[in-house]
């Protein structure tokens, strides 16, 4: 991977981690139509670049985040990203092996965009409207949705999104939920793909350290811009509009892997 490669890349993750079209299954058709070499560190890159997406949360709502008094709130994003944490670590080698699998991202992404176009209509008369007023059992059993984006191409945004509507939470709700419990999902995977990286290689590169500087910086810069937007088209649009997206994108590579332009 050279730096081009990681701008764009970092570029691709900024823009998809907050909004439900699945970062990780843009990042690896990006990487596939860049021709990035599909080896370890480029893997360990599209999961630790996400720090610095979720370090966007963290500056916009910092005065939810460093509400110490609060304890309530990191005790519920403690109980939704305890099913992940479970089930990443018990998968791990599985989900690296369709981190590969641009069939699986194809696919993930039309599944998910054909539930997205009826998501409106399917969670009707929400009853919660702020994290205030979630409970740890709707917090645990979002995060359990969460777990759907262990596949490449569901997005963790969009599975949590989903989950935070079946339990009652209105759109707008269920989208910042979705943003808090990314900050320790994804701070747990980070660290344990650049821990687990460290101890296999050995260490990092100069030019690995550079390349993860430049990726998280970038990620967070455009996860800032790219949460301001989302809310605020969330509020009036629905998610009808990122459904035909995700379709759409989903034949396309269908297509594509059909005609052999990409790898399956």
């Amino acid at each position: 991977m050279n730096i081009f490669q990681a701008i764009v890349t970092a570029i691709v993750e900024g823009l998809t981690e907050f909004i439900p079209v699945s970062s990780t299954g843009h990042m690896i058709i990006t990487n596939k139509l860049m021709g990035v070499p599909d080896n370890e560190f480029t893997k360990m890159f599209t999961v630790a670049i996400q720090l610095g997406a979720i370090l966007a949360v963290v500056v916009l709502y910092h005065k939810k985040f460093f509400d110490f008094k609060n304890i309530r709130f990191y005790l519920k994003l403690l109980v939704g990203v305890i099913p992940a944490m479970v089930l990443g670590f018990l998968l791990g080698d599985k989900i690296d092996a369709m981190l590969e699998s641009t069939q699986t991202v194809a696919w993930a992404l039309l599944g998910g965009g054909i539930v997205l176009l009826f998501i409106d209509s399917v969670f009707k008369n929400p009853t919660v409207d702020s994290e205030k007023n979630v409970s740890f059992v709707q917090s645990f059993i979002i995060g359990c949705w969460q777990c759907l984006a262990l596949i490449p191409g569901m997005s963790r945004s969009a599975s949590s999104i989903i989950g935070g509507m079946q339990q009652k939470l209105t759109r707008n709700a269920a989208a910042e939920f979705s943003f808090f419990l990314a900050v320790p999902t994804m701070l747990a995977a980070t660290g344990y793909k650049l821990l687990k990286h460290y101890k296999e290689a050995g260490g990092f590169t100069t030019e690995e350290i550079k390349l993860l500087s430049i990726g998280n910086v970038l990620a967070f810069v455009v996860a800032m811009l790219a949460i301001k937007f989302f809310i605020g088209f969330l509020s009036k649009h629905g998610f009808r509009i990122w459904g035909i997206y995700r379709i759409v994108v989903g034949i396309a590579l269908l297509i594509l892997l059909k005609t052999g332009y990409l790898a399956a």
